[in-house]
């Protein structure tokens, strides 16, 4: 195994993308290659694409004091998703453990795209949930979804 090592000044740089990494295993993605640490700029690659993550936060229309999965109209921003993933857009996502929201990350090139998408959810339009969308450099080598056991 090897480790990562940082230019001086680049320590919370490293911490960030440790951070990093461990939340995208803990969403399920497992990281394939290596953090590139000690790059002034990261920069698009094959090894470093950019994906476009999406923002969900509770709109006017969310219901106070109900947990998410019991939100009038969450089936079909569920079922929205589910769709998204299949169409190979949705590369994972999901709702805060704090109930603050939740946040999907899609492949598709342009913030134009994801922002298109985004307003089509049925949460959206109907505002259950109000969204952001944001360019996101991912300084990992490769990313692969975990295999998922057959049903």
């Amino acid at each position: 195994m090897t480790t990562a090592t940082t230019r001086p000044g680049r320590g919370r740089r490293a911490q960030y993308m440790s951070v990093v990494a461990v939340s995208l295993a803990a969403l399920g993605v497992q990281a394939c290659g290596c953090i590139q640490i000690g790059r002034d700029e990261p920069t698009v690659t094959d090894d470093n694409p950019t994906y476009q993550v999406i923002r969900h936060a509770p709109g006017p229309q969310w219901a106070s004091g109900k947990a998410f999965r019991e939100q009038p109209g969450v089936d079909e921003h569920v079922r929205y998703l589910e769709w998204l993933r299949e169409q190979g857009y949705l590369l994972m996502g999901g709702p805060y453990l704090d109930e603050s929201g939740g946040m999907v990350v899609l492949k598709v090139p342009t913030v134009e795209d994801a922002r298109r998408l985004a307003d089509d959810d049925p949460a959206v339009r109907s505002g259950l949930l109000t969204v952001t969308v944001h360019p996101w450099l991912v300084p990992l080598s490769r990313m692969e979804p975990r295999a998922v056991a057959s049903e």
